[in-house]
């Protein structure tokens, strides 16, 4: 039998991408400090932002998931696997939960409620209020601007200890964003969509750390609110190993019921 998600069930779906692909990761050396430069322009902030990103073929370890919305609370480890530009692989202890993220694809299980999803991102993407492809998944994980800068033009200024970056003009009139570039690394320190007309508001804080010469994030700090409904989502990676050769076993029990996305209001 076939689920169509009401609404509540659409933004939990959501929510459990979110919780999965704002990613990060965690060695024994968390870095600090940095400067911030008040005669640096825009365009060196943005080319230092790319110059700085960080090179690998695969990532594998452990995310500590810490979720709240108000009336609730849980905390869970997942298993993380991505081979980079190619799949992000989760799953849950003994693969109750499984997903499976390729450039084509957003495919995932839940034996638990004995349902599946596998289709592109384009629900996904209706339901954010941006455009949603697997690089800018891609680059949540990693710390990297969801957007890519050298396609707009930007304001930039000084705030507190770190670079903001705006457009010069909003891409359209559904929703505007703003990002916070670090100095150290010039990393993303804050990265924020408002989705004006669902009054959606989504932000991710990072804060990060280096492995074996490679700066990712450390923690993540995720806030989602639907008009009054905020959720909080805090993130943390441990054993977060690179290069080593992986698998990626993944395959739909049969026997589940397949969810269709169904736009709200539709």
């Amino acid at each position: 039998m076939k689920l169509i998600l009401n609404h509540l069930k659409i933004r939990s779906v959501v929510l459990f991408f979110l919780i999965l692909f704002f990613g990060a990761c965690k060695s024994t050396k968390t870095i600090t400090g940095g400067n911030v430069d008040d005669g640096i322009s825009t365009k060196r902030i943005i080319t230092n932002h790319y110059a700085n990103q960080s090179n690998f073929i695969t990532l594998s370890g452990r995310i500590k998931i810490d979720y709240s919305n108000g009336d609730s609370s849980q905390g869970v480890n997942v298993s993380l696997r991505i081979e980079k530009d190619k799949v992000i692989w989760i799953s849950a202890p003994l693969g109750v939960v499984k997903a499976h993220i390729t450039p084509e694809r957003v495919s995932f299980y839940n034996k638990l409620q004995g349902e599946y999803f596998d289709g592109d991102f384009s629900y996904l993407s209706d339901l954010l209020g941006t455009e949603l492809d697997f690089d800018k998944v891609q680059n949540l994980l990693l710390g990297n601007a969801i957007l890519d800068l050298r396609k707009g033009k930007y304001t930039s200024v000084i705030d507190q200890d770190s670079y903001q970056l705006k457009p010069k003009r909003n891409f359209n009139d559904l929703y505007k964003v703003l990002f916070k570039i670090e100095p150290k690394n010039f990393k993303v320190k804050a990265q924020e969509v408002f989705q004006l007309e669902e009054e959606r508001h989504l932000s991710a804080k990072y804060t990060y750390q280096d492995i074996f010469g490679k700066v990712l994030p450390n923690e993540i700090q995720i806030m989602a609110q639907k008009g009054a409904d905020k959720t909080n989502i805090d993130l943390s990676f441990k054993n977060i190993e690179l290069n080593k050769t992986l698998n990626f076993p993944y395959k739909i029990p049969k026997g589940l019921d397949k969810i269709v996305l169904k736009k709200y209001g539709k």
